[in-house]
């Protein structure tokens, strides 16, 4: 659970992307009965955290995403960096745990644990990468982490990751990797759901 003697922690799914590899909207995407954007803001919930998905001005209605708690994108065409500074704009007092939503293996687990690693006094807290690098979209941005932020912005930085790898950041590692795995491109979307399949199959 959150620690009360921190900054409030808030929960972010980052849906505003234009899902172009994969040719339709990522958010919109089915692994577990509904659309991945409303699971994974139904994580965020289990976790503990207060919820909200970023959005851009015509998702607002689309599916999933009406009747959600929404912080629409502030910072246009930006990608995912857009979304966070966006959040961390609308609670400047708050942190954001901010997931992607295209991690169909995502659980209540790795989110819990990395709430429990969360370290304030750095920008952010990632897991890391089987390579060693960290995990921008599943991450915890702190406060701090605003001010930063803008800052590579106005150096020509849009990616999040980049950011990390230059920040004081708290990087940890997973003992459940599959679940920061993401899906891009339709084959890989197929061959997520066939996994979730076999693994929801008695044995």
């Amino acid at each position: 659970m959150p620690n009360p003697s921190f900054p409030p922690l808030f929960g972010l799914v980052l849906g505003g992307g234009q899902s172009r590899r994969m040719g339709r909207d990522k958010a919109s995407l089915a692994y577990h009965g509904k659309p991945q954007i409303v699971h994974a803001w139904e994580l965020l919930r289990e976790a503990g955290l207060q919820a909200y998905v970023s959005c851009r001005s015509d998702q607002v209605e689309a599916e999933g995403f009406r009747g959600l708690p929404q912080i629409p994108d502030r910072f246009l065409d930006f990608g995912p960096m857009g979304g966070i500074l966006s959040a961390l704009l609308f609670r400047r007092e708050a942190a954001f745990l901010a997931v992607a939503c295209d991690l169909p293996f995502l659980d209540a687990g790795a989110l819990s644990d990395l709430i429990a690693a969360r370290d304030p006094s750095k920008i952010a807290t990632a897991y890391l990468s089987p390579g060693g690098l960290p995990e921008p979209l599943c991450a915890i941005y702190e406060p701090t982490a605003y001010p930063k932020l803008l800052e590579f912005m106005g150096q020509g930085i849009h990616c999040p990751r980049k950011a990390l790898c230059n920040s004081d950041i708290l990087g940890i590692n997973s003992t459940n990797t599959e679940a920061l795995a993401n899906v891009n491109h339709p084959e890989e979307y197929e061959a997520a759901q066939e996994t979730l399949r076999k693994s929801s199959i008695p044995r």
